[in-house]
């Protein structure tokens, strides 16, 4: 049976149009897009307000929500960096079992949706039991991360995280990093339940995670990826640290992107994250693969990695999308108002993200980071076009922010003007999921998330 929503306005793969008629099919899928209709047939939905498509979230690690924020103390004894947050971070997984994991994704997921994301691509590495040994079945944390995507109504492609040694030198895991454990065949095993698990629902999909270089030796990346087959979204976190590349030069003869552009059949469905100190020549050779860069700006910033050269990367031809990582903000426009910003603070000068044939910096940027999650996250996501899943955020063109907005300065206001969340209403699979800035179930998921941080941090 197909549903017909007529939109008030909406921005298509061809652009604004109004009074569109979208029908979408019993999986979610847009049939059909016709503009300037008028009501004819009581059963068509009607929304009001600007519809836009919905944002892919490239990279998320959904546990780190139960840090978000408690990081922020200086340490007396040391400079403050990624590495020593990373310790933090371990420590916070001392009491972290299924039912927490469970609670603090749904609560994430559902802010979210609130914000306009409708995907999310979690890239998980935190496998085992406090004591770092396998769950009886081994997939335990990662079904229960499925399972409360499947709860809220986001899609999900899920990223089974292979992590598999200490460092370069090739040490062994210790500490906190034991609970992330997994060899290529327990990765693969893990794979499979989650796919067998949920092979009723196209609104999840299976890719590889690939920890970053430090963690996978080339022999285990390319077993892997040999195993997963040609079509399997692959996500690997590369170049973020300065001493990551002085690692990786001393130990593998190259530096990090050059080392795996070399090593591994990189294409249009890997997810390369962050990329931070990449240089001139590994970005124009990143452009050339079809790799997409997953930048995460607020989590950068927060971690003092270092501004990725995204001006580079678009002058060559290159790709990116953005994502939440350690979910300091769940904002897809905080994500891409710091992207512009970053450059503007570099080069003292404005409006530097723009495209040759779209002047709008929040609108070129907006479709451009939506538009890459079909091709890394394994589902066809990011445009409002036929073929497309029916996914968008309705932006509430009667509040203040975004009242009389002309399409065009629509998502520059929406990205720059930062007066609250301007995304009133959301849809997934042509379903709402978000209504008036609540989703159904946001009292319980609410009620049990406090409870799960309240026995993590008593």
């Amino acid at each position: 049976m197909t549903t017909t929503l007529l939109v008030e306005r909406a921005l298509t793969a061809e652009g604004w149009r109004h009074n569109l008629r979208i029908d979408v099919d019993d999986g979610g899928v847009i049939t059909g897009l016709s503009a300037d209709e008028e009501p004819s047939d009581p059963d068509w939905v009607t929304i009001r307000g600007a519809v836009i498509p919905g944002m892919p979230n490239l990279h998320s690690h959904a546990f780190q929500r139960a840090i978000a924020g408690l990081t922020e103390h200086g340490n007396a004894d040391r400079e403050d960096s990624f590495w020593s947050w990373r310790d933090k971070m371990y420590g916070a997984l001392a009491r972290l079992g299924p039912d927490e994991m469970s609670a603090i994704a749904a609560q994430l997921y559902v802010e979210m949706l609130k914000r306009g994301y409708t995907a999310v691509g979690e890239f998980h590495y935190v496998h085992h039991n406090e004591a770092g040994l396998p769950y009886d079945n081994r997939a335990e944390l990662s079904l229960q991360v499925v399972g409360a995507a499947r709860r809220v109504g986001i899609a999900i492609c899920h990223l089974p995280t292979l992590y598999c040694l200490g460092g370069f030198d090739s040490r062994p895991l210790a500490g906190g990093q034991l609970r992330f454990a997994n060899d290529v065949g327990g990765l693969l095993d893990i794979r499979d339940a989650v796919i067998a698990a949920n092979e009723d629902d196209g609104r999840v999909s299976v890719g590889l995670g690939l920890h970053s270089l430090r963690a996978v030796n080339g022999g285990d990346i390319a077993a892997a990826t040999r195993a997963v087959g040609a079509e399997t979204p692959i996500h690997i976190h590369v170049a973020e640290q300065t001493a990551e590349i002085d690692d990786c030069m001393s130990t593998l003869g190259a530096r990090p992107v050059d080392y795996l552009l070399n090593h591994a059949a990189v294409d249009k469905r890997w997810c390369l994250v962050h990329g931070t100190h990449a240089n001139g020549f590994e970005i124009s050779r990143m452009a050339e693969s079809g790799a997409v860069v997953g930048l995460c700006p607020t989590t950068e910033a927060s971690l003092g990695d270092g501004i990725f050269p995204i001006q580079a990367l678009l002058a060559a031809g290159g790709r990116f999308g953005i994502g939440s990582d350690s979910q300091i903000s769940v904002d897809p426009g905080e994500e891409l108002r710091w992207l512009e910003y970053e450059q503007r603070l570099l080069r003292q000068r404005r409006n530097l993200l723009t495209g040759t044939s779209q002047p709008s910096v929040g609108q070129h940027l907006y479709e451009a980071a939506a538009r890459t999650g079909s091709d890394v996250l394994g589902q066809p996501i990011g445009q409002i076009a036929e073929g497309m899943f029916a996914d968008f955020a309705v932006l509430d063109t009667d509040s203040a922010a975004l009242c009389h907005v002309a399409d065009e300065h629509l998502l520059d206001v929406a990205v720059f003007a930062n007066h609250g969340n301007p995304v009133r209403d959301v849809y997934v699979s042509g379903r709402p999921v978000i209504r008036n800035g609540r989703h159904e179930e946001e009292a319980q998921i609410d009620e049990a998330y406090r409870a799960a941080i309240g026995r993590l941090r008593g």
